[in-house]
């Protein structure tokens, strides 16, 4: 999700789509940002003035989320599970050509993405490890939206238990959304994205539009004048009405999380943050504790609020690649890691055209590609993707200038195919 809290930043934005200065012009630690003591007024990343939100002041704010906003821990426990590494030193040159006819190689790729840090997982090995900017491998980032599908997997692991059933109408497990367009729509729909709300996902919209007041409603950025609309994720869902019938085209708005987040809590009796530990990051022996951006009164944002480390994501990814089995134990069941590798309607995605993702599709919280690959996938270029055909896992988190991945994909996905076709190579 992006945040376009100020005038400065909406002034800016027509410029950043144009024209953006490059990965090295940006790098937070050479601009000094943060630095000093105390820390020179143009140098500050802050909340309150919506500069955190603000390229390429976001550069550094992707990577502290905690030292800006509240979070609620996702906490580890016992040893880290292992990751071995293979490194090799022949992945910068692989070559591919971008959507948009360009030539380009790995490495080039990985300051045209804006990226943070990636690592490339084949047959559950490290091969390629690289950071940049305000991040380390010791650090958190925000994933933005690859937290939806920790929330869809979430609903999956309940589903697979009994204790949701996919054809059942949204109120009929959160009453307080009847009265909204989630009333009744049903839990599948809510999964896949499928619901007829009235909310658009535009983040150029400026002033009071739909995406700025979310952001103010949940507190990811201050109000601007004249927003008297709801505090709290929670309340902001709830406020939503309808617009046409569910069951229609897939149409991505976060809201559809944020109510998904909400049966999710009902149901599993438990804030998301503590969920997420309990099933993933206590029995994963994930080596950091992760952390989840909060609104006013402590309710996590599944729609886009987690920080997490970088071998973490890839954790995760891998566990999925591997049948749902992390640790010497089952993290999911393979009825679920089925359920999440399954794509979705293709014809119901059709009208997206999404660059790199024809023929692809949406289900469960999850992004699928025509040729069989699975991604989680956040706005400024967060990601993890999995593709099993070629035992690959990769884990990415970038502060491109873009929001939308329409801008971002045109390199990624030609990359990411390069590199599987090398690594896939005897």
């Amino acid at each position: 999700m992006l945040i376009r809290a100020t005038a400065a930043l909406l002034a800016a934005a027509p410029a950043i789509a144009q024209s953006p200065p490059t990965a090295a012009q940006t790098d937070p630690a050479a601009a000094g940002l943060m630095q000093g003591s105390p820390v020179p007024a143009e140098r500050q990343v802050r909340w309150d003035d919506g500069s955190m939100w603000i390229f390429p002041k976001t550069r550094w704010a992707f990577s502290n989320q905690q030292a800006l906003v509240p979070t609620a821990p996702i906490a580890r426990e016992g040893p880290v599970s292992p990751l071995p590494r293979a490194l090799r030193t022949d992945l910068d040159a692989v070559a591919f050509t971008t959507l948009a006819g360009k030539p380009m190689t790995w490495g080039e790729a990985f300051d045209a993405n804006y990226t943070d840090g990636i690592v490339v997982l084949h047959r559950g090995r490290i091969v390629y490890e690289r950071y940049a900017g305000a991040f380390g491998p010791h650090g958190r980032h925000i994933a933005m939206s690859v937290t939806k599908s920790f929330v869809g997997t979430l609903a999956e692991l309940l589903i697979h238990e009994g204790r949701l059933d996919e054809g059942r109408t949204v109120a009929s497990y959160v009453p307080e959304l009847a009265a909204s367009g989630f009333g009744n729509a049903t839990l599948r729909q809510l999964l896949d994205m499928r619901t007829a709300i009235a909310f658009s996902e535009d983040y150029a919209g400026q002033g009071l539009s739909d995406v700025n007041r979310m952001a103010f409603a949940t507190g990811m950025a201050p109000s601007q004048p004249g927003f008297t609309g709801p505090t709290g994720n929670f309340a902001f869902a709830a406020g939503l009405g309808a617009n046409g019938q569910h069951g229609g085209d897939f149409v991505y708005r976060t809201p559809n999380t944020m109510a998904l987040q909400w049966v999710v809590e009902r149901v599993g009796g438990a804030p998301l943050a503590a969920q997420m530990s309990e099933r993933f990051w206590k029995p994963m022996g994930m080596e950091q504790d992760a952390t989840l951006n909060v609104d006013r009164i402590g309710t996590a944002f599944g729609g886009g609020g987690l920080n997490a480390a970088l071998l973490d994501m890839a954790r995760f990814g891998e566990m999925i690649r591997k049948g749902g089995r992390w640790n010497g134990r089952q993290i999911l069941p393979p009825a679920v890691v089925g359920a999440i590798l399954s794509p979705g309607d293709a014809a119901a995605f059709a009208n997206t055209k999404y660059p790199g993702i024809e023929g692809g599709s949406y289900s469960s919280q999850w992004w699928h590609r025509a040729g069989g690959q699975t991604m989680a996938v956040g706005v400024h270029g967060q990601g993890i993707y999995i593709d099993p055909k070629a035992e690959l896992v990769i884990a990415r988190f970038a502060s491109h200038p873009i929001a939308t991945n329409r801008a971002i994909n045109p390199v990624t996905m030609p990359a990411y195919d390069a590199v599987a076709a090398k690594l896939s190579r005897r």
